[in-house]
């Protein structure tokens, strides 16, 4: 069987990378060893987003005297809460189910591997068929990490697969690793009850963000009992008896916190084995596939998209991928990805969300800056909703005006953020934000007033 297009790998990458493909004209089919949507659909964004789901829900019954309502018996049904999260993925794999049959796209069910001649050997349950492609994409995506000291057993020693379906919410936790992983699930499972401990090497918890992002988070961890500890390591983890014993060496010394679990989320690998990449010669660099601006390998008629790739390891950043991927493939010109301009998402409450550069990045940049931060303290809309942790920070280059950086973080915030993506797309200022009439009462007035403080106009601080 011949084909125009060959994607290996069905995640936020490869399917929309796929439908793009076949808008254009082409005939198109997609590999895939496990469930349609990858990572992102089973395993990964849209199951845990229903977790926090749940465990914002709960927190409102646990606070809801705050809002004038009387509560009595609310508990949170841990086993019904997973059974939720995974009822929703499902039906989101469902959903890219549908769009392959809409867009005409071929599902080949098991693992491809790339053979020379532009070709992919496709297995499975022992039988290899051989397809044929003008163009292939590699989407293999990523998988959770492993420390050498700290290898997973998926009962003690956890990854992110393992901590969306655990049967009971352990008493205890130690989460290794503050990105948006770790600190996603260290919100989820402290509300759920657990007593969290969250350890990050780096001296600020969520390290890619601003300085004074992470420190309020660290802040309102604090308010729901979660133990943060920057500037430390887990040395070892004793799992011999009924509890894990872990040894986490800080500033301060070494020390030994005993738990139920502990969750290892230090960051992604990319699933290069077993690929082929060797066999046909594709270069890598850093356990990466590398690609030019437009995703071609050094073999021409190979392509690799998202995690596997460099760049942010985020499922938009794949999906626009793809897409710039397979428009150029068709002849298009399409215009190559602004990493610097691709917004990040924690969604832990209070959320986060940010763009573009941090206050320390802009000064080393050699920028001099016009920086407007305006509290959601000071916000009738998030007084209303009982939700005044955070703020809203914008960094602006002080000669031009140019909007260098965006750092949110808030209830809602991560749905605040596009404005910013776009503002920066288009090249607003600092002027026309503030003159860009924003409604009230919402969250996002918080921009507006941003922009105003950094130029000496905010009205009300």
């Amino acid at each position: 069987m011949s084909y125009d297009l060959i994607v290996i790998g069905s995640g936020p990458g490869g399917y929309v990378a796929a439908i793009r493909a076949s808008q254009l004209g082409m005939k198109v089919a997609i590999v895939e060893r496990s469930e349609l949507g990858g990572i992102c659909l089973n395993w990964g964004c849209i199951p845990t987003k229903a977790l926090l789901k749940s465990a914002q829900v709960f927190e409102y019954l646990s606070h809801a005297a705050d809002y004038g309502i009387t509560v009595k018996g609310g508990e949170a049904d841990f086993p019904a809460v997973i059974k939720r999260s995974r009822n929703v993925a499902d039906g989101m794999s469902k959903g890219v189910q549908f769009l392959m049959k809409k867009n005409r796209i071929e599902v080949i069910k098991g693992s491809g591997k790339l053979k020379a001649g532009k070709k992919v050997e496709v297995t499975d349950g022992g039988k290899a068929t051989d397809y044929e492609a003008k163009n292939i994409i590699v989407a293999v995506g990523a998988r959770s990490r492993e420390l050498p000291h700290l290898k997973i057993d998926g009962k003690k020693i956890i990854g992110y697969r393992e901590a969306l379906v655990l049967p009971q919410a352990p008493k205890t936790m130690v989460i290794i690793g503050s990105g948006a992983i770790g600190s996603e699930f260290a919100y989820f499972y402290a509300t759920m009850g657990t007593k969290v401990t969250l350890v990050e090497m780096l001296p600020n918890i969520v390290p890619v963000e601003d300085e004074e992002v992470s420190k309020q988070l660290a802040k309102s961890f604090g308010k729901v009992g979660i133990t943060v500890m920057t500037e430390a390591s887990v040395e070892s983890v004793d799992t011999k008896g009924a509890n894990c014993k872990v040894t986490i060496k800080s500033k301060t010394g070494t020390a030994t916190v005993e738990c139920d679990v502990v969750l290892s989320a230090v960051g992604i690998a990319a699933n290069l084995e077993n690929v082929g990449l060797e066999d046909v010669g594709v270069i890598t660099d850093k356990g990466k596939i590398k690609v030019n601006e437009y995703y071609q390998t050094n073999i021409p008629g190979i392509h690799a998209i998202g995690d596997c790739v460099g760049g942010q390891a985020l499922a938009h950043v794949a999906s626009a991928e793809g897409i710039i991927c397979v428009e150029k493939m068709a002849g298009q010109n399409p215009e190559p990805l602004d990493y610097n301009n691709i917004p990040g998402c924690t969604y832990c409450q209070p959320e986060i969300a940010s763009v573009g550069y941090t206050e320390k990045a802009a000064k080393e940049a050699g920028h001099e800056l016009k920086i407007g931060k305006f509290p959601f303290t000071a916000s009738g809309k998030a007084s209303a909703a009982g939700a005044k942790d955070g703020f809203v920070k914008l960094i602006f280059d002080a000669k031009y005006g140019e909007l260098l950086g965006a750092h949110m973080i808030g209830y809602n915030v991560t749905e605040m953020i596009a404005e910013i993506v776009v503002a920066r797309k288009l090249e607003t200022t600092g002027h026309e934000l503030i003159k860009s009439v924003h409604p009230h009462p919402t969250m996002s007035e918080a921009i507006m007033e941003a922009a105003a403080a950094a130029y000496g106009e905010v009205i009300h601080l």
